[in-house]
């Protein structure tokens, strides 16, 4: 936890020993007290308060003034007024009463500055109307192992008192939704709700002080109150019908009143069941597959061949490099029948031309791209492109940029492939078996098979022969 985190009692200071800060809550000192502690009206800790034996109250950490627990946000108030110290993320110290008691005994042994970082408020003022308040947050490491030890403490606590309520077979309830009288183990009655009112608080072995949760529970609904939205409804059968047609039977989880009655929330400090659980989903999410439904395909920025002109989409692209440059590619590509692969190498060919300064029409290298280009326009090099074994290499193959969009968007039709067979004659071979027979007299793996046959003949032969001469000698 950052020492940042102070409940907003304290915002955009600079937080140093020796730093100062012209305001408090955003808001001169000056102007109101108040105003600095209205941030400080904190929520209830999650785990509730704790009391020592004989001690129903708390003292102030320097003073003899004594606050009920349940109070606290009022003894907060008195430090900071009375005594200039604001404690960080309080709502995350597991045991408050047990925190501020040994913080007191603390601050008898040394002094504060020795624990706190020192907030100068109003450094612009003259120095007589300038304050220090004192920030004790987890950042200090003896305040870092208190709160775990309470935190550890705590959970030890809870832990003890959720295993006695599991064990108790004394249990007594009645059903907040048809007065049916429960006795024996909490399990029951937690059941019985789940399965008969489609209410589900969660597992009975996930929740603490049971008796208190359900009489919680049966409190709101007493003030006609929904358990989950919590809006309040002028009679019990409205209030039944609201719930049973909006599915309103869960509490819910946005309200922090319930997080003391779950285990979950004792375990870690300084999170909640929301962050524990979220970090249980993820590793989840770690093993399941990619879902890509959500996937927007945005427009990838072409560039042309010549100049550093982009373009959104291939077509806007191909006007711009025919009209700028009058170089057509795609006039290109049909009068010479360019397949997908020969446009790769033919892109990749001028592109590595044009990055090395020269020009592919009369060889001549220039000392910069912008040379090259006046050049090519002037002598209208750019359509002139040498003989085709001079880019149909393999070499070409490999693009130039690796970041080259223009590569993925060079089209790859049934007629590039047609014009490919009109300009190159290549042979293919029809679907049309009728002459099976003829195709497999002249293909190459028949004749490999003969091959293989006929060797196969010759050894068996050559051993016969041996075996034969191997007899003769032994008649002999």
């Amino acid at each position: 936890m950052a020492a940042s985190k102070t409940q907003g009692a304290v915002v955009r200071m600079e937080e140093d020993r020796d730093g100062s800060c012209s305001t408090v809550g955003g808001v001169g000192y000056g102007d109101s007290k108040d105003c600095i502690l209205e941030p400080l009206s904190l929520p209830e800790s999650p785990g509730g308060t704790t009391t020592l034996e004989g001690s129903p109250s708390v003292p102030c950490i320097f003073c003899e003034e004594h606050f009920p627990v349940a109070e606290q946000d009022k003894l907060l108030k008195h430090m900071i007024i009375e005594h200039k110290i604001v404690i960080a993320d309080i709502k995350l110290v597991a045991d408050f009463q047990r925190y501020i008691l040994y913080w007191r005994k603390r601050f008898t042994e040394q002094p504060i500055t020795d624990f706190c970082s020192v907030i100068r408020i109003n450094s612009t003022a003259p120095f007589e109307e300038q304050e220090n308040y004192f920030l004790l947050c987890d950042v200090l490491p003896e305040d870092r192992i208190l709160r775990e030890e309470l935190q550890k403490q705590r959970l030890k606590e809870i832990l003890e008192q959720q295993q006695q309520e599991r064990n108790d077979t004394n249990f007594h309830g009645i059903c907040m939704f048809c007065n049916e009288e429960f006795l024996g183990n909490r399990s029951v009655i937690l059941n019985h709700m789940a399965r008969e009112h489609a209410f589900n608080i969660g597992l009975p072995d996930n929740i603490v002080n049971c008796n208190e949760f359900l009489c919680t529970l049966q409190k709101k609904l007493d003030n006609l109150q929904c358990l989950y939205c919590e809006k309040t409804f002028r009679d019990k059968n409205t209030l039944k019908d609201h719930m049973r047609k909006k599915q309103h039977r869960k509490i819910n989880p946005k309200n922090r009143e319930y997080d003391r009655f779950y285990v979950i929330n004792y375990l870690e400090l300084g999170k909640s069941w929301e962050e524990v659980q979220l970090e249980d989903d993820r590793e989840l999410l770690d093993h399941q597959e990619d879902d890509w439904s959500d996937w927007e395909e945005h427009p990838a920025s072409a560039v042309c061949l010549f100049c550093e002109k982009q373009a959104e989409t291939i077509e806007k692209l191909y006007v711009h490099m025919e009209d700028a440059h009058e170089f057509d590619l795609l006039k290109i590509k049909s009068e010479l029948g360019l397949n997908f692969y020969q446009q790769v190498k033919l892109v990749n060919f001028i592109r590595r031309q044009v990055h090395q300064c020269r020009c592919y029409g009369c060889h001549v290298k220039f000392k910069s791209k912008a040379d090259l280009r006046t050049h090519m326009e002037e002598t209208k090099h750019t359509s002139l492109l040498p003989d085709r074994k001079t880019w149909d290499q393999l070499e070409y193959y490999f693009p130039t940029y690796e970041n080259d969009t223009l590569l993925c968007t060079l089209s790859d039709s049934e007629s590039d492939l047609t014009v490919q067979e009109q300009n190159e004659n290549v042979p293919i071979i029809s679907e049309d078996t009728s002459k099976l027979y003829a195709l497999k007299q002249s293909s190459i793996l028949n004749q490999l098979l003969l091959q293989e046959c006929l060797k196969t003949r010759r050894n068996y032969h050559r051993s016969n022969f041996h075996v034969f001469s191997y007899k003769t000698d032994m008649k002999e």
